[in-house]
């Protein structure tokens, strides 16, 4: 009985404390208040999936978090209600610092998720295994409106929502360009460096899938911020 007590007094002030900092009568360093906006400069913690899920709905939010993250982008127009896969709140990615094979689409989530693994995850594993920075990523696109594994029937894919990217390989500074396709099975630089980067992105997406996982990601990297998580 007095177990109960004492949990029920620590859910009291539990929710007192989440009030307190939620209505600003309690500071908190930005990281780590779950309310103020999330800086892409800061690296990842515990609350980054969380102010990540915020965005997904509110473009002021999405435009304020941006600011901090280095990207390119525009936004693009609603398609129709009816679409068959209808696109709202929809940015289009035209690169950073590092630059990109093309522009792809991204939901406002995604396009953070990747300045985030671009800064925190990509360049720090490029700087640890080969001592230069990155300066392209090439991805196979995002936006696909289709069911998972192209299949007639189903749930539908992330990339139908412009919530995954595909990224099949990446150009370093001195021109050398490595492929999750023939860098993976080695045992070389490349293949240590793919997988630090797989390793790291599981920090900032939530689906993260790699030849590990299957042979239809033989390669690429899948990254998505639907909701599951799962790092293969």
């Amino acid at each position: 009985m007095r177990f109960f007590k004492v949990l029920g007094v620590l859910l009291v002030l539990g929710s007192g404390l989440v009030v307190a900092v939620w209505r600003g009568w309690v500071p908190l360093p930005n990281v780590w208040n779950p309310w103020a906006p999330l800086d892409v400069r800061a690296p990842p913690n515990l609350l980054s999936r969380f102010k990540l899920w915020r965005l997904q709905d509110d473009p002021a939010l999405c435009d304020q978090v941006l600011k901090t993250s280095g990207l390119r982008v525009s936004h693009q127009a609603d398609s129709p209600a009816d679409a068959a896969c209808p696109l709202r709140n929809t940015l289009r990615v035209q690169g950073g610092e590092v630059g990109l094979s093309s522009s792809f689409l991204a939901s406002c989530p995604l396009a953070v998720a990747f300045a985030l693994f671009e800064r925190h995850s990509l360049q720090p594993a490029a700087q640890a295994v080969f001592g230069q920075a990155v300066t392209r990523v090439d991805h196979l696109g995002s936006f696909a409106c289709r069911n998972i594994y192209n299949r007639s029937s189903g749930r539908l894919s992330q990339h139908a929502s412009a919530n995954a990217l595909d990224i099949a390989g990446f150009r370093l500074a001195d021109g050398r360009s490595i492929s999750v396709l023939k860098d993976w099975p080695g045992d070389g630089e490349g293949a240590r460096f793919l997988r630090q980067v797989r390793d790291g992105a599981c920090n900032d997406f939530n689906v993260v899938l790699s030849p590990d996982y299957n042979a239809a990601h033989h390669n690429h990297f899948h990254l998505d911020m639907g909701r599951w998580w799962v790092c293969r």
